[in-house]
């Protein structure tokens, strides 16, 4: 059985931090491309960040130059490293794990889905 366990959200002000955490058990982990993905009140889950097999990176460009996406393969476990956060951050982050291995912006590719955790910004 595969487990995606996201941690580390919460509530900051306005120009904070939060580092988010995926740990993943029942997988490969070190084979699959990570994704965040983040869903707010009312609007469509859409696509963060994500990290390959091969570590390659792609940010969506709300994310870019602020969040840092980054995976420990011995830990089985995949980060995002958000700084300078914003009100419209604020939103349920999903993480996601895809067999493919290449970088992945759609949330239909993935395979498995953590239960989300919340973020608030507060301005």
């Amino acid at each position: 059985q595969v487990l995606l366990v996201e941690s580390g959200g919460g509530l900051v002000q306005t120009g904070g931090s939060l580092r988010l955490s995926c740990a993943a058990s029942g997988l490969t982990f070190s084979s699959y491309t990570m994704g965040w993905f983040r869903q707010a009140p009312g609007k469509e889950r859409e696509f963060v960040a994500t990290i390959s097999r091969k570590n390659g990176i792609y940010y969506a460009d709300s994310a870019k130059g602020r969040f840092t996406i980054s995976r420990d393969n011995a830990k089985n476990t995949a980060y995002l490293q958000m700084n300078s956060l914003k009100p419209e951050d604020t939103a349920v982050y999903y993480c996601a794990a895809a067999s493919f291995g290449r970088l992945g912006t759609v949330a239909f590719d993935y395979d498995y889905w953590g239960q989300g955790t919340q973020v608030t910004v507060s301005s």
